[in-house]
């Protein structure tokens, strides 16, 4: 089952599978886990759109849909959805494809803000388009 059209969704940045260590003390995959990998994701999108380094300055959004079990095929989509004169937000999903009929579960749903970052560690212009 597709709940979206994977243009809807951008490109999927990464794809992983949580292990044992990364379950939290209710038996589902720890919140924490999955923000850093949406982290990661939106700033591998934020870097190219930067065309260099950048840095999460802000979580704007964050809602977490349903928990990720263990046995999950997450996957974490992502692409931008404005820019400012220095920053960019990415708008991330993920979507966990579970179970032996591949169903796709929404899992959560977030927008996150990078800076672009000059030599010095401070906020750059992003290049134009």
């Amino acid at each position: 089952m597709t709940i979206e059209t994977q243009g809807a969704r951008g490109e999927v940045v990464l794809r992983l599978v949580p292990h044992l260590t990364d379950i939290n003390t209710n038996g589902h995959i720890f919140g924490g886990w999955v923000l850093s990998q949406m982290d990661i994701a939106g700033g591998i999108v934020a870097g190219r759109i930067a065309q260099g380094p950048v840095a999460t300055v802000a979580i704007e959004s964050m809602t977490f849909i349903t928990p990720i079990l263990l046995g999950d095929i997450v996957s974490v989509y992502a692409h931008e959805e404005r820019r400012g004169r220095t920053s960019v937000a990415i708008r991330i999903d993920v979507i966990a494809t579970r179970g032996a009929d591949m169903q796709e579960v929404r899992l959560t749903s977030g927008v996150y803000t990078f800076v672009a970052l000059d030599a010095n560690y401070r906020p750059r212009p992003l290049p134009t388009t």
